[in-house]
C-alpha cells in the first residue's frame, strides 16, 4: 500500500473550497493518472484492469489553517479477470523520475480542467507552468507499508482518517488564552499557535466540510459496487482458532464444530470506546467484562427500561435561537455621531481581499 499526497497551488485551492464538483475531478484525475501508470508499468495486466484505493480529502493544515489536500493510500497491483479467476499484478519499484513525471502529468491535466470550466485564465495555466517547483503542485508517494505489516497499514489509515486537530496539542493557559503546540516548526519558525477560545471556535468552524460531502471514498476493486470487491475481500487471511481436545473415546465425526461469530458484532462497542475513551461492555461497579444478551429496540420496551432507572423518556426540548449578544459599552466615552445605535470601530483594520 502506496500513500500519495496531492497538494495544490493556493491559487486553486480557492475553487476547491466551495466546489465540491472541482475537488472530485481533481481527485478523478490523480487516480487516473496513477493507473495508467500501474498499467504502462505492468506488461501482463490488461488494458481494463483496476486498481484498490482508498482517498481522503483533507480540508486542514497542521496549523489549523485550511488547505485542501488529498491522502490516496492505493495498492501497488493491478486487479483483472483470466477466464473468471482473480489474477493480481504486482507493481515494480516506482523510482523518483517515475513520481516526478506522475506529477507533471496531473498539474497540466488538472490546470487543463479549470480552464475548460473557465475558472482560470489560459494565459494564467501557461504561465503556472512555467513556474518553479511545478507551478505549486507537490505530488509524494514515499511512504509504503509492506502487505505483512497489517500494523503500519492500520497506523497509515489512522493518520490519513484522522480529526483536524488534536486535544492532546491543546493547552489551557488561562480563560481567555489557549497554546495549541504544532507537530512541525512552521516556515516561520513558530511551534505553537496562541488563540483566544472564539479564535479557536473560528478556525475550526472554517475546516468544516460542506454538507452531503463525503471525505472518504474508495476507487476501483474496493468500491462498493465493484463486481470483484467479494474476490479482492476472499483473499483477506482469516483467523485460524484451534479445535476443542476431543474426550478420551469420543469419536472425530462426532466433535462439534467450533462456532465462529464475526467481529462485527462488537465493532460499535470499539467505535464509543475510540470516541469516549471508556469501554462501554466494563461493568462500572466491578470492572468485569459484560456479555450482550439482547437488543431491545421496541418503543414500550425502551421507555420501561428508561422509567426504571430513572431516566427521561422525552427528548430534552431545544431553546429557540437567541439574538446576538448586546455591544458592550466601552468604559472610555466614545462619540458615535447622531445614530444612537452606531458602535465603534475597531481598532484593527482588517483587509478581506483575496491574496493569491
Amino acid at each position: 500500500m502506496r500513500q500519495w499526497v496531492l497538494s495544490l497551488p493556493k491559487r486553486l485551492r480557492y475553487f476547491l473550497k466551495s466546489n465540491p464538483v472541482a475537488v472530485s475531478a481533481v481527485l478523478h484525475i490523480l487516480l487516473r493518472v496513477i493507473r495508467q501508470e500501474l498499467v504502462k508499468r505492468c506488461p501482463d495486466a490488461p488494458d481494463n484492469a483496476r486498481l484498490g484505493a482508498v482517498s481522503f480529502i483533507h480540508r486542514f493544515g497542521d496549523a489549523l489553517n485550511e488547505h485542501i489536500h488529498f491522502h490516496c493510500c492505493v495498492i501497488d497491483a493491478l486487479f483483472y479477470l483470466d477466464e473468471s479467476a482473480l489474477r493480481i499484478s504486482e507493481l515494480p519499484t516506482l523510482g523518483k523520475a517515475d513520481i516526478a513525471a506522475i506529477q507533471t502529468r496531473v498539474s497540466r491535466r488538472v490546470l487543463r480542467w479549470f480552464v475548460r470550466r473557465g475558472l482560470l485564465d489560459a494565459d494564467d495555466a501557461l504561465a503556472m507552468r512555467e513556474w518553479h517547483n511545478e507551478g505549486g503542485f507537490s505530488l509524494d508517494a514515499a511512504v509504503q507499508i509492506p502487505g505483512w505489516d497489517r500494523a503500519g497499514l492500520e497506523r497509515l489509515l489512522r493518520y490519513c482518517a484522522r480529526l483536524p486537530f488534536a486535544l492532546e496539542r491543546l493547552e489551557a493557559i488561562d480563560d481567555a488564552h489557549l497554546r495549541y503546540h504544532l507537530s512541525k516548526p512552521q516556515p516561520d519558525g513558530a511551534t505553537e499557535l496562541s488563540l483566544s477560545p472564539l479564535e479557536l471556535i473560528d478556525r475550526i468552524a472554517a475546516l468544516v466540510p460542506p454538507p452531503r460531502v463525503h471525505r472518504h471514498h474508495y476507487h476501483g476493486v474496493l468500491a462498493p459496487n465493484s463486481p470483484l470487491r467479494d474476490q479482492v475481500a476472499a483473499l483477506i487471511p482469516e483467523t485460524v482458532t484451534d479445535k476443542p481436545a476431543l474426550a478420551s473415546g469420543s469419536d472425530e465425526t462426532d466433535a462439534p464444530d467450533p462456532v465462529s461469530r464475526s467481529p462485527a458484532r462488537y465493532l460499535w462497542a470499539m467505535l464509543i470506546a475510540c470516541l469516549f475513551e471508556l469501554f462501554p461492555l466494563t461493568c462500572p461497579r466491578c470492572g468485569a467484562e459484560m456479555k450482550i444478551i439482547a437488543f431491545v429496540i421496541e418503543t414500550p420496551s425502551v421507555r420501561a427500561i428508561l422509567e426504571h432507572i430513572g431516566e427521561p423518556t422525552r427528548p430534552p426540548v431545544i431553546s429557540p435561537a437567541r439574538a446576538p449578544p448586546a455591544w458592550e459599552e466601552d468604559p472610555i466615552p466614545v462619540d458615535l455621531g447622531d445614530d444612537p445605535l452606531a458602535q465603534p470601530e475597531p481598532e484593527i483594520e482588517f483587509d478581506q481581499r483575496i491574496q493569491w
